[in-house]
């Protein structure tokens, strides 16, 4: 038997539709996958095999081919673990075929059954909102991200137990989770950083705290000059205190960018606050313009719509000073590789800080014009 549901995969910051089919039929007895599947994909037909023994359920002595489609796109990470179990169920008759159209999966699943959550919950719910999907099945862990999305109903589960129970009899699993109501997004929003700061605690640099200001009414980027101890960082990281705050699509693209990143906290489903992002002055220019095969954003995407600081300035290498001239400059950030070319958003304010001293020495060595 034929039969095939809808999950996606994420490219940079795209969510791309996939389509998961299964075929059983007779032949020798195999569990085969195909469609440009990495190894951790490729990986599933094991736990699949295995959540569903424990679950009671064993496989036909059969040939069961599982085809990620399209072909031509490769599928990283344990996200299809979910949609590769259901469309397993529904090829052997343990699911109604038709009860999971229009309906989007993802999940990565245990031996024993339990669903486990995965990355970038956010935005592949909007992209199944945009593609016209009723329902999107995640784990119980993201359902509160992905219930960010309205106008599209989400189903959070914790078990293989809880997808068969609601396709054969359409009951929701009931959550023991409680999560806080506020307002439209029915969400209740907490803050990016552990702790609260407020500019108001900063004492005295009356000259540097109205530079600050004046840097965060325009979004002007900064540089501060001056001993050790004297304030600097205390002022930069109170900056995003006093910027405007966020609108609801600037909350939503921030999000959306820590999720697929995989730094949105289990308790924080909608990020509320502006960014801050404070690298080290080691940092390579591959952790900072983002990078690896499948591109993930790095700190200059991290802090868009946000404040980027950059202490010790002069002590960053050169080569990774040139990867903010195009950031700076277009506000995002291009990155080739073989699988195409990706392009992050970062618009955000550079504040720089570097010593009095060695400000001195940069200046003495500096070529003097005749």
């Amino acid at each position: 038997m034929f039969c095939k549901v809808i999950s996606a995969a994420i490219l940079g910051l795209e969510v791309i539709p996939i389509w998961v089919e299964a075929d059983v039929s007779d032949g020798m007895p195999s569990f085969n996958m195909v469609g440009y599947a990495s190894v951790e994909v490729r990986e599933a037909q094991d736990r699949v095999r295995t959540a569903l023994k424990n679950m009671g359920i064993v496989l036909p002595p059969k040939r069961i081919t599982i085809n990620l489609s399209p072909a031509d796109i490769r599928k990283e990470g344990s996200r299809f673990d979910l949609p590769i179990a259901a469309a397993v169920l529904m090829a052997l008759g343990r699911i109604p075929p038709g009860s999971l159209d229009h309906t989007l999966l993802i999940g990565e699943l245990g031996l024993d059954g339990c669903v486990q959550g995965v990355t970038g919950v956010l935005p592949t719910v909007a992209a199944a909102q945009e593609m016209g999907c009723s329902h999107c099945i995640v784990p119980m862990e993201n359902a509160a991200e992905g219930e960010t999305i309205r106008k599209i109903h989400v189903v959070g589960i914790d078990r293989l137990q809880d997808l068969i129970l609601f396709c054969c009899t359409g009951m929701i699993p009931h959550s023991e989770k409680e999560f806080e109501k506020d307002g439209k997004n029915g969400i209740k929003a907490v803050q990016t950083r552990e702790g609260t700061v407020d500019f108001a605690e900063i004492s005295g640099q009356q000259m540097a705290k109205r530079a600050a200001l004046i840097a965060a009414a325009g979004f002007h980027n900064l540089l501060m000059l001056g001993p050790p101890g004297s304030g600097k960082s205390m002022i930069a990281r109170r900056l995003p205190t006093i910027l405007p705050e966020l609108s609801e699509e600037e909350s939503l693209e921030i999000t959306r960018i820590y999720s697929i990143a995989g730094l949105l906290p289990k308790d924080q489903p909608l990020i509320k606050s502006r960014p801050f992002r404070a690298p080290h002055h080691t940092i390579s220019p591959q952790a900072l313009s983002g990078g690896g095969r499948n591109p993930v954003p790095g700190e200059i995407t991290l802090a868009h719509l946000g404040v980027l600081f950059m202490d010790e300035l002069p002590e960053t290498s050169r080569r990774t000073l040139e990867i903010l001239r195009q950031p700076l400059e277009e506000r995002k950030i291009e990155i080739s590789r073989v699988n195409g070319r990706f392009t992050f958003p970062a618009f955000f304010l550079l504040v720089g800080a570097m010593n009095k001293e060695t400000s001195i020495l940069i200046q003495t060595d500096m070529p003097v014009a005749a």
